[in-house]
């Protein structure tokens, strides 16, 4: 098959068609023929050499998948043959064809392209688990979220609102923030012109937020703790701003803050089924109904994959970035 490795650790150009041997479906797996699969900041990183595959996983990035099942593992039913499924993959996704556990997958309802499917996965396991597992998340409540176009902060306004949470973002520009008010937040800040913490006290009227969704870290997160009420929230689910956090510890205790943060590609598969498992039952019926759906930017055929890595550099996008085979 073709498939898209790293060649050495670098920018976009390093990303390189590379001939693999069709990867066979081990017990509780399947074999998925890739329609489409999604391109993730985590990719990006792996790309540069500061994400490595977690054991086992294969050197080929992409997170999430979308396509058909042509193969099936050992004790996997076999009505699942045939069948269009999406998956959360710890690697492989760049590729004709990929492997995926069977708990890890989805069926591709109706209600969405094969596409669309495949930019699911990763963003909606993520931000199910950090907002409303690790935050805690309840109905009535106002969660601030950086990167409000990206794939996660755009996942996270959308769950959010079906959800009735109040979502407030950042965005780079004001462009961004209008297309982060067209998808449903319900605030959107640009933190190039204006400073966060003083537009979440002005728009709350000093009394803060409860959860923050932080893909920032470094210098945001003394500032964030700033936007949180007594007992609020701060999950970290990426360090684009630096792996170092100096804060007030003293404020930490006073406030009783809660300082949290996950990944989620090494968790075991057990973890990642169970994540699924709950998703099918609670969110995708609302997937099933049209009422999620990921926001799509664009689309490259996987030979291009280097191209889709520096639109997502480049910081221009508003939602997902899919690789079609």
């Amino acid at each position: 098959m073709t498939a898209i490795d790293i060649e050495t650790p670098g920018g976009p150009e390093a990303l390189v068609p590379v001939t693999r041997d069709v990867p066979k479906p081990a017990a509780g797996e399947v074999l998925i023929k890739v329609a489409a699969a999604g391109v993730n900041r985590p990719d990006v990183i792996q790309r540069q050499g500061f994400y490595p595959p977690p054991p086992g996983a294969p050197s080929i990035p992409g997170l999430e998948i979308g396509g058909e099942v042509v193969a099936l593992g050992d004790g996997v039913p076999d009505d699942l043959m045939g069948q269009q499924l999406c998956a959360l993959v710890s690697g492989g996704g760049y590729a004709e064809y990929c492997v995926a556990p069977v708990p890890q997958c989805l069926p591709v309802p109706d209600a969405l392209s094969i596409e669309e499917a495949a930019a699911m996965p990763e963003t909606l396991f993520t931000v199910w688990h950090n907002l409303f597992e690790r935050a805690y998340a309840r109905e009535g409540e106002t969660a601030l979220v950086h990167g409000g176009t990206s794939g996660i902060g755009s996942m996270a306004i959308m769950l959010g609102k079906l959800f009735d949470l109040t979502v407030i973002v950042t965005c780079g520009s004001d462009e961004k923030c209008e297309e982060a008010l067209k998808i449903g937040a319900a605030h959107a800040i640009n933190y190039k012109t204006r400073d966060f913490v003083e537009e979440v006290k002005a728009l709350t009227d000093s009394k803060g937020v409860e959860i923050v969704l932080d893909m920032v870290a470094g210098d945001y997160v003394a500032r964030n703790m700033q936007c949180l009420k007594e007992d609020g929230r701060h999950v970290t689910i990426a360090v684009q701003g630096g792996l170092q956090a100096e804060i007030n510890m003293a404020q930490l205790m006073s406030r009783r803050l809660t300082l949290t943060g996950s990944t989620l590609r090494a968790r075991s598969g057990e973890f990642k089924g169970l994540l699924a498992d709950e998703i099918h039952r609670i969110v995708w019926p609302l997937v099933e109904e049209g009422k999620l759906k990921p926001v799509m930017d664009q689309t490259f055929p996987l030979a291009e994959a280097s191209a889709a890595h520096a639109r997502m550099e480049a910081g221009d996008h508003i939602g997902k970035i899919i690789l079609t085979a």
